[in-house]
């Protein structure tokens, strides 16, 4: 198995990338097809969790936080937490940063690339 995530979990990824948000989207057309230089997966399983977008060459996790996201904070937290301590990276972006900040946005999940890619070189 490429990942440790379970066929509910992958079931939910798949069911997520069809119904992806407009903001997730959004941001998905500008990560897909390498244009930072690495590739992106959306939706993707891991561990016990469904990531928002995902560089697994770096272990880069980009996740987008809506209003939901104000009253689970612990919960992120956790997870946050679980994916650091497998080595990823988590950065999180609210849903009104990536439409009023795109290019902020883009500019910071390069940089972090840039930081990973010679963490791994």
């Amino acid at each position: 198995m490429r990942n440790s995530s379970n066929s509910q979990i992958t079931i939910n990824a798949r069911l997520l990338r069809k119904g992806m948000t407009d903001i997730e989207r959004l941001l998905w057309s500008r990560l897909r097809g390498e244009q930072l230089g690495v590739k992106f997966r959306r939706q993707h399983p891991l561990l016990n969790f469904v990531l928002d977008f995902v560089c697994p060459e770096l272990k880069l996790v980009v996740e987008l936080d809506g209003s939901q996201h104000a009253d689970a904070q612990s919960y992120d937290d956790y997870r946050t937490k679980c994916l650091h301590d497998a080595g990823y990276v988590v950065l999180r972006f609210w849903n009104n940063q990536v439409i009023e900040e795109l290019e902020n946005v883009l500019e910071e999940i390069y940089r972090q690339v840039q930081l990973r890619k010679r963490e791994f070189e």
